[in-house]
């Protein structure tokens, strides 16, 4: 079997919104990688046993007392190294170089990346060029986004390539494989960034691909049945992507020793608790123990309407509801383990790196964790994937391609699509508006083109006339979003035939139903949630 750990990338994350994105694109070239905050321990760094080390953008300034900076430890253990942006500068800064700010030339967007026939040869750009200028030098059409610039460069550097607002946009120690692009090679406007990356991490770096789907699923059932051996595991189903993705890799490490649990809270998607009983229980013929609790949440939740004690409330009933079940379940079947769907982005998020600024927004969409004094312990076989990883991994186990690309939906589930008081008439309401804006986006040919689409109960009345009548009912929002780490989003400019079909639909279709409104927010300022 393969070692999918052997070759290591570690990036360090000084802030920027593309970091989980830099560790992607390493993870799809077939090479594992984590991601540390700057200010960790620098014994962790040593530890980790990196191949390389790149270094991710970020928002601050390195000529401002304070910013973060480059642990001394990552000088010291002499391996390659890839600045990016932020991360370039830092290098330039901090290994005697210069930079300044360039307020009145600050680069966003598109530029061309001049690179000169008398730079070195060197691997990271090795026969990479869009095309060639009026005097036959090459071209890259890169993304930039930044205000300051490196002015000059730390002894031991040269010039790789330039572009018109910084003469020095890319430059390298080429005795000790320090590279630093001003640019972000991470985004797929970069169009050669992807190459000039592998060149990085397997010219450069020496790294091998053993990061693929078929070694990481042999390695995570291999860990799960030397965590397990011949216990028992439980686990929580909710019908996501993560939880489903557990299950069937449970069924495959240690088959008729996984017993699932799962809460039909009535918050649901329509049909949804039906289709995870019928997928799991009949068609994957999984131990599954459902527990109706539909009046408990509505009667929970009655005359509740501020968004974070809905959360609350929602979270608590699922652990009261899970541990009821499960100490039921362990007591007769003495089970030790609990399995859970963590993925890498919430470990990232769990850790916080102990210097994370950022400020709550609002209570996590996932119900969260449950209580400590169940005792039992974890399983947790996605923990080092980010989201695209796994789906492939639940492709890979069988599960369905609707089911794996399903879109996002929050854990309280329709209870923070239901603004203002969650009834069971808003909730059967929602449910059918939903589904139809749903199937109208797989008829166009639009599902898979957008990240994220649902529809949103509104706690308002509108005038409509139905008939020869006039009536006064709910209205509701429809919500399209294309992002791709759903940290900013756009809204998605779907075609008017399908909004048109959607809106009569649903006001024909739905009763009570007066109006249909689309929502054109992007996030920043909006959420993509709308609670």
């Amino acid at each position: 079997m393969k070692n999918i750990h052997q070759d290591k990338i570690l990036i360090i994350d000084f802030g920027s919104q593309y970091t989980q994105l830099i560790a992607r694109r390493v993870r799809e070239a077939g090479v594992y990688c984590e991601i540390f905050h700057h200010g960790i321990d620098p014994s962790k760094i040593e530890n980790f046993k990196p191949k390389a080390i790149i270094l991710s953008g970020g928002p601050e300034s390195v000529t401002e007392e304070g910013c973060p900076v480059i642990p001394d430890i990552i000088f010291k253990l002499s391996l390659p190294i890839l600045g990016i942006c932020y991360g370039m500068q830092a290098l330039a800064a901090q290994l005697g170089g210069k930079v300044e700010g360039s307020h009145n030339q600050r680069e966003f967007g598109h530029a061309a990346l001049t690179l000169p026939k008398n730079a070195p040869t060197n691997s990271l750009f090795k026969k990479l060029c869009d095309h060639t200028d009026s005097e036959g030098q090459g071209v890259l059409d890169v993304w930039m986004s930044h205000g300051d610039k490196v002015t000059a460069l730390p002894p031991g550097f040269v010039t790789l390539a330039q572009s018109h607002h910084a003469p020095i946009s890319a430059m390298a120690n080429l005795e000790k494989n320090w590279y630093g692009v001003q640019f972000h090679l991470e985004v797929t406007h970069t169009h050669q960034g992807m190459l000039l990356l592998k060149h990085f991490l397997f010219d450069i770096s020496h790294c091998e691909q053993n990061w693929t789907t078929e070694n990481i699923l042999e390695d995570i059932i291999a860990s799960v049945q030397k965590q397990v051996g011949n216990q028992k595991v439980l686990l929580g189903l909710s019908g996501g992507v993560d939880s489903s993705v557990v299950a069937a890799i449970l069924q495959k490490a240690i088959g008729k020793n996984l017993y699932c649990v799962f809460v039909d809270t009535g918050l649901l998607r329509l049909n949804e608790a039906e289709q995870v009983q019928t997928m799991f229980d009949k068609h994957l013929g999984m131990n599954l123990t459902t527990v109706y609790a539909k009046d408990k949440y509505f009667d929970a939740l009655k005359n509740i309407s501020d968004p974070e004690v809905k959360r609350k409330v929602i979270g608590k009933l699922f652990i009261d509801i899970f541990e009821e079940a499960s100490k039921k379940i362990s007591d007769e079947k003495q089970i030790k383990f609990l399995a859970q769907g963590t993925i890498y982005p919430d470990v990232i998020e769990s850790a916080g790196g102990g210097n994370s600024a950022s400020h709550v927004i609002k209570s996590h969409h996932n119900v969260g964790g449950l209580p400590d004094d169940l005792n039992f312990e974890l399983v947790e076989p996605l923990r080092e994937l980010f989201k695209d990883e796994v789906r492939q991994i639940g492709l890979n186990v069988g599960l369905p391609y609707d089911m794996v690309y399903r879109h996002p939906f929050p854990g309280p589930g329709l209870g923070v699509r239901i603004l203002g008081e969650v009834t069971p008439d808003a909730a059967e309401t929602l449910r059918k508006a939903d589904a139809i804006f749903i199937e109208l986006l797989y008829k166009y040919g639009y599902y898979q083109k957008v990240s994220q689409a649902f529809a949103v109960f509104l706690p308002v009345k509108s005038v409509g006339v139905m008939g020869d009548g006039r009536v006064y009912a709910p209205v509701i929002a429809l919500r399209a979003v294309e992002t791709i780490d759903f940290m900013t989003a756009k809204w998605a400019h779907l075609p008017y035939d399908l909004l048109e079909e959607a809106s009569l639909r649903i006001v024909n279709e739905v009763q009570n139903v007066s109006r249909v409104v689309y929502d054109i927010s992007g996030k920043p300022p909006a959420t993509i949630e709308w609670e």
